[in-house]
């Protein structure tokens, strides 16, 4: 077993040494502690989607036409959809009109027809930056809408602080089966301000956590006043998070309300209407603090931390954020315990300010300024226990173990755009890449799918990383085999290309047999794992190391 421990060893350097001049594309990969699965990303000055599989091959896209841009935000649907945002290019002549900008939504199969769209770009309001959706499959999204100057005065804001107009912040929800609008909440309804006694909304800021302060958020005469980058649901508790950058604050809203309660400050589940019932992050935002007690700086991608991950898992329902200008030179990604109880259904809050004191994780780079993004970028806690985090001002994303170990790395191969050849060096805003989200090898969108390599993004490949890395991959290719998940827990499934004969066996780390010699046919075989060991398997089928199983049950 020392040889193959050592063959080992041999294929991991000489497939890093073989990257050493790698600029984009796929930078470092160790697939034995690396998340198994397909990596959706949606660069920024180009109109494709993109689906990776972790060698940085494309394995699906969804095109568009030429003109159109990411507005910013894609998911993919269990069943296969593709639900994306985008925008005309040409945005010069728009009436509302900041970095994020969205203008239709759509829906579109895994073999891109477009089964439905909704715009919202006009002098009144827009769409922008993100949206989610419910479990009756209504999508909520973030929407600017216009006010004048005279609005945002009568309403409190400073008079140096308003230009010729004013873009608060709503949320509106669609039912795409109707194109009904089912609910709306507006920044708008929950105001105040203690600027000018004679206007509306007058009060003691500090005495009000539960409104926004008019009068606090973008410097000077920007209208885009609060800039909403992200926008998840969660299931579990019919609960709405923003994240608002500009305030340097995450934000909750009740979504069990009714329109009507939603405009006012009763009704819901929270028996407070349409008012926060929780904001993290800047208690200066409400004037409970100064800039000692803030956390989060311009911070991206906040959300519910719910995908993928089982209910028991220590992370499930807490929120994962990209805490993007927290060093004057790197960014750091943040788990929060917000510490919600849903029996008083309230969230902690003394002394004027909601809690906690501290997050209950902060991740960097081991490396920290090769994690730095004034804006874009995200943060995604993978079942294996990695977390997959993405820079988007360099296209540049990793996966991190928690050891703090670097077990996979991609950097988005374009230049404004253009796909560029493997060892041209991209510097900061070049290759814009919104987010970068992975789904697990076995999601169900990718049920009989065709997965199979469609080349690569950068010209040039270097098309042997993988076969070095995974000598034996081309017999996953013969067979068509696939096994998942890997990670496992109890239960693994190996599939393959019906009536085909494979003999399996299947040994541990130190060479001990586990699974002896079988004779396969049908197209499928399960494995029970919950006996064995946690670590990491060889996998060897017709007689050749053909993959790798980690058996992890934390």
């Amino acid at each position: 077993m020392k040889r193959i421990y050592s063959i080992f060893l041999f294929l991991l350097i000489s497939g890093s040494a073989a990257l050493a001049q790698h600029t984009v594309g796929l930078l470092s990969y160790n697939p034995s502690k690396a998340y198994d699965g397909y990596n959706l990303i949606y660069p920024h000055n180009q109109p494709n989607v993109y689906l990776l599989n972790n060698c940085g091959e494309v394995v699906h896209v969804w095109t568009d036409d030429a003109n159109m841009r990411p507005g910013n935000t894609a998911y993919l649907l269990p069943d296969g959809r593709l639900v994306k945002t985008k925008r005309p290019a040409a945005v010069a002549n728009d009436p509302i009109w900041a970095g994020g900008g969205g203008a239709t939504i759509e829906i579109r199969t895994w073999d891109n027809v477009l089964e439905w769209s909704y715009t919202v770009n006009d002098s009144l309001d827009r769409f922008h930056h993100d949206f989610t959706m419910t479990p009756s499959g209504n999508i909520m999204l973030i929407t600017w809408e216009y006010k004048s100057r005279d609005e945002a005065i009568a309403a409190g804001r400073d008079t140096a602080l308003v230009g010729s107009e004013f873009w608060p912040d709503y949320i509106m929800e669609i039912n795409p089966a109707t194109d009904e609008i089912v609910w709306e909440w507006h920044v708008w309804d929950h105001l105040i301000q203690d600027f000018d006694s004679t206007k509306a909304n007058y009060g003691v800021v500090a005495d009000h956590p539960e409104l926004i302060n008019i009068n606090h958020g973008s410097a000077g005469v920007n209208p885009d006043w609060l800039h909403s980058n992200s926008l998840d649901f969660s299931f579990d508790n019919n609960m709405l998070l923003m994240s608002v950058p500009t305030f340097d604050e995450i934000w909750v809203i009740d979504h069990s309300t009714s329109t009507q309660e939603a405009a006012g400050h009763f009704g819901g589940n929270s028996g407070r209407g349409g008012d926060l019932i929780y904001r993290y992050g800047n208690p200066a935002a409400y004037d409970a603090g100064t800039a000692t007690d803030q956390k989060l700086y311009y911070q991206h991608d906040a959300h519910w931390i719910d995908d993928f991950v089982d209910s028991f898992d220590p992370y499930y329902g807490k929120i994962g954020v990209f805490n993007n200008q927290v060093g004057a030179d790197y960014s750091s990604a943040n788990v929060l315990d917000h510490g919600f109880d849903m029996y008083s259904w309230s969230f902690p809050f003394a002394n004027g300010v909601f809690g906690p004191d501290n997050f209950e994780l902060t991740l960097t780079h081991p490396t920290p300024q090769e994690m730095y993004s004034t804006g874009l970028s995200s943060i995604q806690y993978l079942p294996n226990g990695n977390f997959l985090l993405h820079t988007g001002r360099t296209g540049y994303a990793f996966e991190l173990t928690p050891q703090n170990e670097i077990v996979w790395e991609y950097k988005v191969p374009f230049l404004n755009g253009a796909p560029v050849e493997q060892g041209t060096m991209l510097t900061t805003n070049n290759n814009l890449t919104f987010r970068m989200d992975r789904y697990p090898s076995d999601f169900s969108a990718f049920d009989g799918k065709d997965l199979s390599s469609q080349g690569w993004l950068e010209l040039n490949p270097d098309t042997n990383f993988c076969s070095q890395i995974l000598p034996a991959n081309s017999v996953f290719e013969q067979y068509q085999l696939r096994m998942y998940p890997n990670p496992a827990n109890d239960m693994v499934t190996l599939t393959w290309e019906a009536g085909v004969y494979i003999d399996l066996e299947v040994f541990d780390w130190m060479g001990r047999r586990v699974v002896n010699p079988m004779r396969l046919t049908g197209g499928r075989k399960y494995l029970d794992t919950s006996t064995w060991q946690e670590g990491l398997y060889l996998i060897r089928i017709n007689g050749k190391e053909t993959g790798k199983l980690l058996v992890h049950r934390g």
